[in-house]
């Protein structure tokens, strides 16, 4: 997890697409990963060999969307939507589908890798990318076959899933951290409705890794804990998010059941 450990850091070294494969390993614990960076260095290779030198950047989204959308069959999973898997990019790139997060991340790094100025950008509900360079930009949709959006199709976009408008702040690129953070918070949530609390809790342990203060991260892995039995890891969980989050609506319900593990430990001493 070295390379994740240094992106949720905000280190300037820290790969994404080496990241995302670490956290696809909590799905797939023998994951090799070299075989998937080779395959987004075939999918680099395979859009620079159909374009012209020089091309625009207008003739570079055409032929990406044309390569990943067409020649390819990316596109969105809607049918299962909250499969964690949609998250694990080694499942993207084998299936060619997902949610908007990862496949969009395929895009990123395959224009990373031709030089080209592509960036996430998270709006409420959804995710896309955007294409700037000084001449030419667009918003891309890869979860809708990289439909070309303007800022009020990514408003409009954003009302649908939310509710609320996307102001200039959500149509700001983001950076490797957001990303790898915001899959991890589909997955923990993915892993919960699935009802695996190991690897919820796994995902959860990561998220600390960064934001060692957040009680809220204490509280699921610490619930999730207490789903597999584990109750002393439970228990220092717990413990953390009232240290963290004193003033909690749920305090005294935490503290009541602090006390139930605190007596059911005593029954195993």
């Amino acid at each position: 997890m070295e390379a994740l450990r240094a992106a949720l850091l905000d280190k300037p070294e820290a790969r994404l697409d080496v990241a995302a494969l670490e956290i696809a390993s909590i799905e797939t614990p023998d994951l090799d990963p070299q075989p998937y960076l080779a395959i987004l260095d075939h999918m680099a290779s395979a859009i620079a060999s159909s374009s012209r030198p020089g091309s625009s950047g207008r003739e570079f989204v055409s032929a990406a969307n044309r390569y990943f959308f067409e020649n390819l069959g990316f596109h969105g999973n809607e049918i299962d939507y909250n499969d964690p898997r949609n998250n694990c990019l080694n499942f993207v790139l084998d299936r060619r589908t997902g949610i908007p997060i990862a496949l969009s991340l395929v895009y990123i790094e395959v224009a990373r890798r031709l030089g080209q100025p592509v960036s996430g950008i998270g709006l409420p509900g959804h995710f896309i990318v955007e294409y700037k360079d000084g001449d030419f930009s667009t918003y891309i949709d890869p979860f809708h076959s990289g439909r070309l959006l303007s800022v009020e199709d990514c408003r409009q976009l954003a009302r649908e899933r939310t509710g609320t408008d996307a102001d200039a702040t959500a149509l700001a690129p983001v950076g490797t951290r957001y990303i790898l953070v915001r899959i991890l918070n589909n997955l923990r949530s993915a892993y919960f409705r699935s009802k695996q609390f190991e690897k919820m809790a796994a995902v959860t342990g990561l998220l600390l890794e960064g934001f060692p203060q957040n009680a809220d991260y204490y509280k699921a892995r610490g619930f999730a804990r207490l789903r597999m039995r584990q109750f002393r890891g439970a228990q220092t969980d717990l413990e953390m998010y009232l240290k963290y989050a004193p003033a909690a609506e749920d305090r005294q319900q935490v503290t009541q059941q602090l006390g139930a593990i605190h007596r059911w430990l005593g029954r195993l001493n």
